[in-house]
Order: structure tokens, then sequence, then C-alpha cells
């Protein structure tokens, strides 16, 4: 469940906003700002959503907190606001990140093909890894189909949520179809496409993708509540219990799942620490600034996901959107597990926002998009709110 579509296909309990105070000396945020948060967070609750958390961090260092909804259906007990979440495809934004790293070393270049480091793997019914480049691979242009295990009724999810899947396997279901496109000459959100990246940061480094994001980004960025699960179906305390919609009268506790032994969706995180990634990353504090133009170069995405993203580009595992006040921001959001988290920040990294869903609204496509398109507001407006600019 962990396409951009294809993983998503109440009553109000309280909402609560709170001020965190920062290094930064205690400028106080403008009252109009939290209300607009408390309201937003209200907006998505209102839609059937049993739980939301936003923080927003401003240029002075200082956070805005809002929760809304409960963290769990059963005891209606309220959403903590550090609660942890699966951290989905925003995890794709941290193995970009140890990608480009190594092209700074100049120990991969963007243009090696696959088969360079992965010889023989991405082969087979029109599939030629000496075609798909590394580049390809992290802007969602290669072609690769996307096939990864998931479940679309309550049924499914009892019987598949414990599996196991080993990259290998992941990356021959792919191999069982052709490529949805020449490579380089379309683009397509491709799971798989980053399963095969895990591999090559692998091959070439010696270790396991998610050692390497430890040690390259989440230390680098100050991210000391993210936690890789490996096979662990448990998300961490505190958390609020995840849901998934399937239909009228099909809401299923989703949390405890395995998600994929790999180290581009086995994430758990908080608020907290995505606004320190993006900050971090569009800071300059992650990547040599040639490498964080490359990052930001981007391409149109597909009709399907505009539809989500209306104007939004993808880069190169970053993805730019403009903003109602001007200019573009840049995110990464990611949907697993019943977790719908958005995301964003400035192109200068001196203001973000995060929101974290903790119910996927996915038995129609118009509760998908009308979901996304509340959560894209909350963003927004944190981002243009108290005169946070442009990329």
């Amino acid at each position: 469940m962990t396409s951009i579509l294809g993983g998503r296909l109440g009553v109000a309990l309280g909402v609560g906003v709170l001020l965190i105070a920062g290094a930064a000396p205690a400028v106080a945020r403008p009252a109009g700002s939290v209300e607009r948060l408390r309201r937003d967070t209200e907006a998505i609750h209102a839609l059937g959503v049993s739980g939301v958390q936003a923080r927003v961090v401003g240029a002075d260092g200082r956070q805005s907190v809002a929760v809304s909804g409960t963290a769990e259906l059963a005891t209606g007990r309220p959403v903590p606001s550090g609660g942890y979440f699966r951290m989905a495809s925003t995890s794709k934004t941290l193995v970009a990140v140890v990608v480009l790293q190594l092209e700074a070393e100049g120990r991969v270049s963007l243009d090696d093909g696959v088969e360079r480091w992965l010889p023989g793997v991405v082969r087979g019914n029109g599939n030629d890894g000496g075609r798909v480049t590394i580049r390809q691979l992290l802007q969602h242009t290669s072609g690769v189909h996307d096939d990864l295990p998931g479940y679309t009724t309550p049924g499914e999810y009892y019987r598949q949520r414990y599996d196991v899947h080993e990259p290998e396997e992941l990356v021959a279901r792919a191999m069982a179809h052709a490529p949805d496109f020449p490579p380089g000459e379309g683009w397509g959100y491709s799971n798989t496409g980053y399963v095969l990246l895990d591999m090559v940061i692998e091959k070439v480094t010696g270790r396991r993708a998610h050692r390497e994001i430890g040690d390259r980004v989440l230390r680098r960025a100050g991210m000391e509540e993210t936690r890789w699960l490996g096979t662990s179906p448990a998300v961490p305390r505190p958390h609020a219990r995840a849901y998934q919609l399937f239909g009228p009268g099909s809401r299923v506790d989703v949390t405890d799942q395995v998600t994929v032994d790999y180290g581009n969706l086995s994430w758990v995180t908080t608020t907290r620490d995505e606004n320190r990634l993006f900050r971090a990353l569009l800071a300059g504090h992650l990547l040599p600034g040639r490498q964080l133009a490359e990052m930001k170069r981007t391409v149109p995405v597909s009709a399907e996901v505009e539809r989500l993203w209306p104007g939004g580009r993808y880069g190169l595992g970053l993805v730019e959107r403009p903003l109602s006040c001007g200019g573009t921001y840049w995110s990464h959001e990611g949907g697993d597990g019943g977790y719908i988290t958005l995301n964003g920040v400035t192109g200068d990294g001196t203001r973000s926002a995060v929101v974290s869903m903790s119910e996927a609204r996915g038995d129609a496509l118009e509760h998908v998009v009308e979901q996304e398109d509340a959560a894209s507001a909350l963003i927004d407006h944190a981002l243009c709110g108290g005169g946070a600019g442009a990329a």
C-alpha cells in the first residue's frame, strides 16, 4: 500500500494547540497563524479522518503544534503531539540524499546504468538495466513497473500483514511486467525503482541502505526520533492507531503490519524529525550545492498524480509544489499502513510544516483527493503565513 494513489484507495473528539519554544529567543507567534493551524487540523478531522497532528516551525525556530481527533477510536484518547507514524514514501528523500552524497564523493554517477551495479537484475520482458540510469530511478522516469504487495480489502490485510518480502523478490515481481514506457520517455511513480536504489547503495558501500541513511542523513540532520523497524510490525509508543477506510462500515485498524525489510520504507518518524529533515536539506546541510541543485531539477508528473499535486513537479526524491502566496516549496509526502503525511519547506529552509493523519480514506478517489487537498491547504497556509516565502 505504498503508491501515491493506490495506497489511499467521524465524530469530533477535541482539538488541542500548543506553542513550543525552540532554541531561538521567545518571539511570540502571531495569534492568527496558530488559529489557522487549529482550523486546518479540524478541517481534516471533519472529513472523517480519525486523528491529525501538525507541526509548523518558523524562521525564528519556534514551533506551533496542533492536534485533532482521537488516537484510538475504542477509547477516545487524544492524539499525541509527538507521536510516531510510518514515514512511508517520505523516506525516498533519505535514499536520494545518500545516492547524491555518493555521487559527490565520486563513487557513483547519476548517469550510470543500473546494469553496472546490479548486473542481470533489471532484465526480461523488455526491461534492460543497461538503458535505465540512476537518475531515472530517482526521478521516476525509468519506466520500471511498480508491483509491490498491497491490500485492497480487510481480508487481504489480515492475510498479508505479517508477510516478509526481500528486495530481490520485489524486483522480480516488477520484471514480470514490461516497462510502463521506454526509459526517460515518461513519468510513473515506482516504489520498485527505489528498491533498486537501495540495492545500488548496498553494492556501492557494502552496507545496507538503512545503515547508510542513519549515518549520513539522520545523524547529520539531528533526527534522533526516527527509527528503522526492519520486519517489526509494531510502531513505537507514543502513537495514534492507524486506520484504513475500505468502504462504508469498513474501517479497519491497520497499525500492526510488516512494511518491507529494506531501507526505503521501514522507517517510523515524528513531525519534529520530518521538519528537521527538510530544513537541513534545503538549508544545504546534507548535500553540496551542485548535488542539491541536481535534486531540485524537476520534470512534470503524470496526470494521475497531478490531481493530488496541482502544478507539482518531481526532482530527485523531492517534489516542488506552488505556493498560493507566490513561489514554490519542497516536499515529499508519504502514505502507508493507514498513515498519510504531507510536509513542506520554503526554498531557503527557514519555514517548514508537517501534518500526519492516522487514517487513510482510500475507499474512493473522491475521498483520496479530498483528504489530500485539505492537508495540502494546511501546508500552504503554514508556509505562506508570517511572511514565509518562495523558493
